[in-house]
């Protein structure tokens, strides 16, 4: 008797990179840096990201897609203090501002938006570099997963070890999702409830953001 399959396989970048002009989906997870002193490196990947109180886009942590940005920063700060920590950022529902005096520039949150996304060379006076820029409200959506610039070897080392020892710390290695919590079928963090079916194969439920489903009939 003949044995079929039915499924499918799906594969991503790991890296989960955007170009600079793509606008991030709502519920998916991207690859982005956040530049800073290596003292306060240190302290993001042992105690997490704080929310600054105000900005360009007012309260939340400010990251960029683009590396090159980050590693910028802190402005007027020597090279031999500056780190670029790489992230993946969980952008949840995201609002593009790209004007001056954008109507929701600082109020995105109060309107239900968890992430502000400035999009490179759109002409604000603010961003004057036209880089790429976004900044996320809850800093539980952010986890540091490597370090993409540091000073030296001895540095990048020591960094490390401490995300290393950071995810041993907390089990799995991840921040606490936010509220709205991971899909019960493909366990992927989600802003809005994913819509699940039953496979015509096997008759199991299955989610459409599922990277792969394999049953026997």
């Amino acid at each position: 008797m003949a044995v079929e399959f039915y499924g499918w396989e799906v594969f991503y970048d790991d890296d989960h990179h955007l170009s600079a002009e793509q606008e991030p989906k709502a519920g998916r997870t991207y690859t982005m840096y956040h530049g800073t002193s290596v003292q306060i490196a240190r302290s993001i990947i042992t105690a997490g990201f704080q929310q600054s109180r105000d900005g360009m886009l007012g309260p939340g942590v400010y990251i960029s897609r683009n590396q090159k940005k980050a590693e910028r920063y802190p402005l007027n700060s020597a090279r031999t203090d500056r780190v670029v920590l790489k992230l993946q950022v969980d952008t949840g529902k995201v609002k593009k501002i790209d004007t001056d005096n954008h109507p929701m520039q600082k109020t995105w949150h109060a309107n239900g938006y968890d992430t502000a996304w400035v999009p490179p060379n759109c002409g604000m006076k603010a961003v004057p570099s036209g880089l790429e820029e976004d900044c996320v409200w809850d800093p539980n959506r952010i986890e540091v997963v490597d370090i993409a610039l540091a000073p030296d070897q001895s540095i990048t080392a020591e960094l490390k070890g401490l995300i290393s020892g950071a995810k041993r710390n907390k089990g799995t290695g991840m921040k606490p999702q936010h509220q709205a919590g991971n899909c019960g079928v493909c366990r992927k963090a989600r802003a809005t409830p994913h819509q699940i079916e039953t496979c015509w194969g096997c008759g199991n439920n299955i989610c459409t953001f599922m990277t792969k489903h394999k049953c026997r009939v």
